[in-house]
């Protein structure tokens, strides 16, 4: 017996016995005198029995058959044994037909040993930040590496551009490492495509910002500051924001979350196996992906501004060195030697400060006072590369492919053996004295 069944009864003895009312049993059950005169006459003609609901005990009308809910289980097992209940019911309705319930459907993959449910765990306290009013007025971007097409293929990274107002994914691209200009290309892209944002929100990657301050280093002269990408954006005058921490960009991380799951069954499911038709199917995944998870914004205006005629994206997405000419008029670029060739007297160019723009096709203009130099190039011989930890992957997985590399040892392991004296040494005579 419920406690809410124990309750009626001594309810309705108070009833029966006189002591309240019919108007004040039914203000203390919460039922009207009606039904209150219906509970006192079942009471009455059955005693305990009469307030047990009838179907106690017994079997749904509604309830799944055993045997639909195993062909179900199976076919889960067999298509999408590691998917999650959401995910795996989606999937089911699309391309089954079959309108189970999550929550049915969640149950039998638990019973089956096709799901682990999470184990709830305290929550971190952070401050949220209420979403941006209007679309184009915060850009979060990000990158993460990560096995998305599993054993298929090697890891890679995937770059996303998400609106903050919306929560619509604005960009997804394929990319072998986060590097300036497969960012610059990521922002190129993006910039034709919607126009200008008031601000892009990014984390501390050194592509985004100079994290080494001392004094005299090469990146704190070289660039007053800025890096390539926050130099282009400045110019484009589009806000760089840095996020101290990734709580603080927490709806690209979720994002990043979630397509860690959903992205990388996709890929599967339609036998996706490379970056190149991957990147041909982002298009379809963001557009479904919007259209399931985006939100309205708070305002409706679009706050992205048009290209002006002014925005030379060939010139601003550009990789820019400052270089100072020898008085035979070269400089030095990335292991190699540029040779001016003008028509000028050369104590006109000697010792005169250029600016090397490296585009996003990896060609090299070099500019005086703004204007194109002709150059030959003399290559030099490649000094070690040095490289990041997100680079790291890459060159790692260069040096399995490429077999002809030999590795050789920087130093002797082996112990050294003392040199033994020949028999005739003066060392091995007999001492006279």
């Amino acid at each position: 017996m419920s406690s809410k069944e124990a309750n009626r009864i001594a309810v309705l003895d108070k009833l029966l016995d006189g002591i309240i009312r019919q108007k004040q049993a039914a203000r203390q059950l919460g039922l009207s005198t009606r039904q209150v005169r219906r509970l006192r006459e079942k009471y009455q003609k059955e005693g305990l029995d009469g307030l047990v609901h009838k179907n106690r005990g017994r079997v749904s009308n509604n309830k799944i058959p055993d045997k639909e809910i195993n062909r179900v289980v199976k076919l889960v097992e067999k298509h999408y044994f590691d998917f999650g209940p959401t995910l795996a019911h989606e999937k089911l309705v699309e391309h089954h037909r079959i309108a189970f319930g999550i929550d049915t459907l969640r149950q039998a993959m638990i019973k089956a040993d096709l799901w682990q449910p999470k184990k709830r765990k305290k929550p971190r306290i952070h401050q949220l930040r209420t979403r941006r009013e209007c679309e184009g007025e915060l850009i979060q971007i990000d990158g993460s590496p990560h096995r998305w097409f599993e054993d298929r293929a090697p890891a890679c990274n995937l770059l996303a551009f998400m609106d903050d107002a919306t929560g619509k994914i604005k960009w997804l691209e394929f990319v072998n490492e986060e590097t300036t200009l497969t960012y610059l290309k990521a922002v190129k892209e993006y910039l034709v495509r919607y126009g200008k944002p008031l601000a892009l929100y990014a984390d501390k990657h050194s592509v985004f910002r100079i994290n080494q301050t001392k004094e005299g280093t090469a990146a704190a002269t070289d660039s007053h500051g800025d890096t390539q990408f926050s130099r282009a954006l400045r110019q484009l005058e589009i806000e760089l924001i840095s996020a101290h921490s990734p709580q603080a960009k927490g709806r690209v991380e979720r994002l990043f979350e979630t397509l860690q799951d959903r992205l990388v069954k996709e890929l599967r499911l339609k036998g996706i196996n490379t970056m190149q038709q991957g990147n041909r199917y982002l298009p379809e995944f963001s557009k479904a992906f919007n259209q399931k998870f985006s939100v309205k914004p708070k305002n409706k205006i679009n706050v992205h501004r048009p290209l002006l005629k002014t925005d030379n994206l060939e010139q601003i997405l550009t990789i820019q060195h400052q270089r100072r000419l020898s008085k035979n008029l070269t400089c030095q670029f990335e292991n190699k030697i540029y040779q001016i060739v003008t028509k000028r007297p050369d104590y006109a160019l000697r010792h005169a400060p250029v600016l090397i723009k490296q585009h996003l096709d990896n060609s090299i203009t070099i500019e005086y006072q703004g204007k194109r130099l002709n150059y030959i190039i003399y290559k030099k011989q490649p000094k070690a590369e040095i490289i990041t930890g997100k680079q790291l992957q890459r060159v790692i997985n260069n040096l399995r492919q490429n077999r002809q590399i030999q590795l050789t040892l920087t130093r002797d392991i082996q112990p050294k053996i003392p040199p033994k004296p020949p028999a005739d040494h003066p060392w091995r005579r007999s001492f006279k004295f």
